[in-house]
């Protein structure tokens, strides 16, 4: 087995763009494994709606990033405390949802160092039928991953904070996460740990199974194909939101002026299909201009605000404040 060092990075879009480059173009016939570390940030399951699955107005503020991988399964947090694994493989049938067998090696370790781990249902790690880490995989013709998660001293409280949507009125076919009770490896240890120094438990543990360990470092052309794939894929707003599931949202609220209701259709690409405008207002002018303003936008907050700066919303809507506007379109439900 090879040790791919990633030379410390903790940007997760950095992160995942190395792990789907390593996959594609490290030599087939060779198994690998890659350890990261990201800094706060949720990471959304290939085939999830990302506005389903986060409080976009917590995450702003709080500067977590949302990046999208490439293998299925439901969001995750990731943060400091938080050691990520990906190991490498030649693509084989009998590896495809085989959780047990790829995280059957972390297990071992976990159990040497007291910690009384298991594999229970499809694809987490257990202790005490808390969760400690989830697994998803990714194939390829020729290759395959199976990474997961160590959540050695995460701040849980974050992950319910991030990971609990405020836009409740979406309905997609999105793969909506389920949550479960998790817990900490720190909480089942006798010794604190920090996450570089777990990480180095879990290397020498692996190195003591396999004599011929080694470690690949990337050459100067790697690190460009990485940071392409970053700026092309992994950094772009298409890649991180737009590859979301159609969806449809309703939203409601009344103002001064009266009951305002929207109708939207986010087409797969994350643009918007249609717009309809209901409610109780009065207006002078027809809202069909602002359904026409609206349509064939990107779905998210800043373009919307740009399209509408130059709008009077009054001589349509009366009394309202144009962000009290827009947060209706996109933006948290009221409390």
């Amino acid at each position: 087995m090879i040790y791919i060092d990633n030379e410390g990075i903790n940007d997760p879009k950095t992160n995942l763009s190395l792990e789907e480059y390593c996959i594609r173009n490290l030599p087939n016939g060779k198994d690998y494994i890659l350890f990261y570390i990201n800094q706060p940030s949720i990471i959304i399951g290939r085939n999830q709606n990302t506005l389903e699955e986060i409080d976009q107005e917590y995450i702003e503020k709080h500067d977590i990033k949302v990046v999208r991988r490439i293998s299925g399964g439901g969001a995750v947090y990731h943060d400091f405390g938080n050691l990520n694994f990906s190991f490498m493989t030649d693509y084989d049938r009998t590896k495809l949802n085989n959780f047990k067998q790829f995280t059957a090696p972390i297990i071992k370790i976990l159990n040497d160092m007291g910690v009384p781990a298991e594999m229970k249902g499809r694809n987490d790690i257990v202790v005490h039928d808390k969760k400690i880490s989830g697994n998803a995989q990714f194939s390829s013709v020729k290759r395959m991953f199976n990474h997961g998660t160590l959540l050695l001293d995460s701040d849980l409280s974050q992950v319910a904070k991030a990971l609990t949507v405020k836009m409740t009125k979406i309905q997609s076919k999105g793969h909506k996460s389920a949550r479960a009770r998790v817990a900490n490896i720190s909480e089942f240890l006798d010794q604190p740990l920090t996450t570089e120094e777990f990480k180095q438990k879990i290397l020498d543990g692996l190195f003591a199974e396999n004599p011929d360990f080694e470690t690949y470092r990337l050459t100067e052309e790697d690190w460009e194909g990485v940071y392409k794939l970053r700026e092309e894929k992994y950094g772009t707003w298409e890649w991180n939101y737009g590859k979301s599931p159609k969806f449809d949202i309703k939203r409601e609220k009344k103002f001064p002026s009266g009951i305002i209701d929207l109708r939207i259709k986010v087409k797969r690409g994350g643009d918007i299909e249609n717009v309809k405008i209901y409610g109780d207002f009065f207006g002078k002018d027809p809202v069909e201009d602002i359904e026409n303003i609206l349509k064939g936008l990107r779905y998210e907050k800043s373009v919307i605000a740009d399209a509408l700066k130059d709008i009077d919303l009054y001589t349509y809507f009366g009394q309202i404040e144009k962000d009290e506007f827009i947060d209706l379109i996109y933006g948290p439900d009221e409390e």
